[in-house]
């Protein structure tokens, strides 16, 4: 039996997820499968445990930092898995993906700036720009065929009028799983280019990647005046509350600006444990993630082939990256509560509601598949049972 088959769901009820108090705040209901979060139930790699254990048996944990050691296993990584050539010396290591996204905007950006954002698309984008007290503009993804796709046109338009001057891009895209080509990126760095306008890309699902697509960083193009969020271990080895965060760009200018910015506010210091597990992971975790790919792309056959023959009135847009679903319901013609009454009350299902990924996103659910399969299997049979029975709202 594979490994990812043998995690118990329901021991671990101080985890967000699962968290009574956080389910019944969130969805009304507190006795329902998770499947709204995106982390993941599997054993992190066992060279990142061995790791941890190592230095708890050490039981000394005096001043210790180890950067360059982290910033070369990212270099290495990099460079292996995607062909991407770094420069470990240009990489800034802070407390998560989030907190940099943060500085970046209050370095780079005035309050009042519009900061635009590709709908559908992860929630926090919107939350961090409101927060900083910047203007957000919704560059709205479109769906043809089954696919989103930028809309340039509107991109155009939006860059021409709302006073932009930061793009945050989501690659792979978070929640529609598209991994974005490289014509696609070069077209959108070439307009951004255009109407003088820093792209900042958030990569944080670059290493779950599904056969046949191939992830393109925006670093990989001329135009070097655009930000990395290279991300985090998180996603890539379930490390999500153990990770730090890293920041890279190839400008030295723009480098500079961050690296003193993140050192005045004293976010560089990386815990120990997180730099060790780091190192561990991405310099002995390729062959756990080769396995974990493969396992996620086996979740991914099962449920399609599911939705097509048992519950056919929702849609999968099957993802090319990360291990989110994006399921569309929208065939149903719900409203929101009847949606959301339908999948958390009577199902008892927790699914991310597509409306908080933005406007567009109505209609659909986010569903985590990072669990082991029979747990997909009967959450996918749950809500089976209710089509079946006939809606009730």
């Amino acid at each position: 039996m594979n490994s990812f088959d043998t995690v118990n769901h329901t021991d671990n009820i101080s985890f967000y997820k699962n968290n009574p108090a956080i389910l019944k705040q969130l969805f009304g209901n507190n006795k329902l499968k998770s499947l709204w979060l995106a982390d993941m139930d599997f054993k992190v790699p066992e060279a990142v445990s061995d790791e941890i254990k190592r230095l708890a048996d050490r039981a000394i944990f005096a001043y210790e930092f180890n950067n360059n050691d982290v910033f070369k296993a990212l270099a290495d990584w990099y460079r292996e898995r995607h062909n991407l050539h770094l420069n470990s010396d240009m990489f800034i290591q802070i407390s998560g993906v989030l907190t940099a996204l943060s500085v970046i905007i209050q370095e780079f950006t005035n309050p009042g700036d519009g900061i635009l954002i590709q709908t559908p698309v992860y929630h926090q984008f919107a939350s961090i720009i409101k927060k900083t007290d910047r203007r957000l503009i919704n560059n709205p993804l479109t769906l043809n065929d089954n696919e989103y796709r930028f809309d340039t046109e509107d991109l155009k338009n939006k860059l021409s009028n709302e006073n932009v001057k930061m793009i945050i891009l989501c690659n792979p895209h978070n929640p529609v799983g598209r991994v974005w080509t490289k014509e696609e990126l070069t077209k959108l760095s070439e307009i951004a280019e255009e109407f003088n306008v820093m792209i900042v890309s958030d990569k944080i699902h670059s290493d779950i990647i599904y056969r046949n697509n191939k992830f393109n960083s925006i670093l990989s193009l001329e135009n070097r005046n655009h930000i990395a969020l290279l991300g985090s271990p998180a996603k890539t080895f379930g490390m999500h509350s153990i990770s730090n965060g890293y920041i890279y760009t190839h400008n030295e200018s723009i480098f500079s600006r961050i690296q003193s910015k993140v050192e005045s506010l004293f976010l560089h210091h990386g815990n120990v444990i997180s730099n060790y597990a780091t190192i561990a992971a991405y310099t002995k975790g390729k062959e756990w993630l080769d396995e974990l790919t493969m396992y996620l792309e086996k979740n991914i056959e099962w449920i399609n082939t599911f939705i097509k023959r048992e519950i056919p009135q929702i849609k999968l847009i099957k993802p090319q990256g990360t291990y989110q679903l994006w399921l569309d319901f929208r065939e149903l013609d719900l409203n929101k509560n009847q949606l959301n009454n339908i999948l958390f009350n009577q199902a008892q299902l927790a699914m991310a509601p597509g409306h908080w990924f933005g406007k567009n996103g109505a209609g659909f659910m986010r569903m985590n598949i990072a669990s082991p399969l029979d747990y997909l299997e009967s959450s996918m049979n749950d809500l089976k049972q209710v089509m079946k029975r006939g809606l009730q709202y």
